[in-house]
């Protein structure tokens, strides 16, 4: 198990309906974050495309050989990096699912997760949303083995589920990545206190990674992309627009807290 300490960034990108602008604005985030030392970068939930399951069809692709895929995987040789793809909507076959995939800093796809947990709410008066509607739910746990230790990957509704976070942890994980978008009733409720639970819960780090928030669009995003550490204390976190934030990990805080 390596416990070296490395430097993440966690990219709040604003979305937009333009795929081609969402993937090449990505790109050139990813290299600003690079050129900032961070070994580990993420991008936020369906980052390539507006959230909506009107949208998904319309804005899937295949992996691996889709636009967005190759643009990463070429993102990551180029910067030596290892890459956190946020999500984006997945084509297989008749299927749709909303996939993250990972890549090493030769640019190799090294991990895909599929979200297990659909996001299915209807809170009346505040917001209706189905993704069950048109995507179909992933059924495995994604553990992505780095030069700097195990991590683990959730999407969003995944960080709902404290089994599977606990499961993280029982197969060594010491930092999770949840890409996610939650809204402006889910977001101010509950998005800070599911991170630093599952961070407490686990003696782990964790991060969440959300689009930036846009007023214009059909679903706004919460925003407020954050990392917990092992104490359930938030060490960066950005506010609601557009912005990189940086977070320097040190895998040794986890070992020595215990709960008296």
């Amino acid at each position: 198990m390596s416990n070296k300490e490395f430097r993440t960034a966690l990219i709040q990108l604003f979305v937009s309906s333009n795929k081609q602008e969402n993937i090449k604005r990505a790109v050139e985030f990813i290299s600003i974050a690079a050129k900032n030392n961070a070994q580990i970068i993420s991008l936020p939930e369906c980052f390539n495309s507006p959230y909506g399951v009107k949208y998904f069809p319309e804005y899937s692709e295949s992996i691996p050989d889709g636009e967005t895929t190759k643009a990463l995987a070429n993102a990551a040789k180029e910067h030596k990096v290892y890459l956190i793809g946020g999500s984006i909507p997945e084509r297989d076959g008749d299927k749709l699912y909303n996939t993250c995939t990972v890549f090493d800093p030769e640019g190799n796809l090294i991990a895909k997760h599929r979200k297990v947990h659909l996001f299915d709410i209807d809170i009346p008066g505040k917001i209706t949303f189905k993704e069950s509607t048109n995507l179909s739910a992933g059924n495995q746990l994604t553990i992505v083995d780095t030069s700097y230790g195990k991590i683990g990957i959730g999407i969003c509704y995944d960080i709902r589920f404290a089994e599977m976070a606990a499961l993280y942890q029982k197969k060594g994980c010491r930092m999770i990545f949840y890409p996610g978008a939650f809204n402006l009733t889910t977001g101010p409720a509950h998005w800070e206190l599911l991170i630093r639970s599952r961070a407490v819960d686990n003696q782990l780090y964790v991060a969440a990674v959300s689009p930036a928030r846009c007023m214009d669009a059909d679903y706004k995003a919460w925003g407020h992309t954050s990392v917990s550490n092992p104490y359930g204390e938030i060490i960066s976190k950005a506010g609601a627009d557009e912005e990189v934030i940086y977070a320097d990990i040190g895998f040794l805080f986890s070992f020595f807290f215990v709960f008296s």
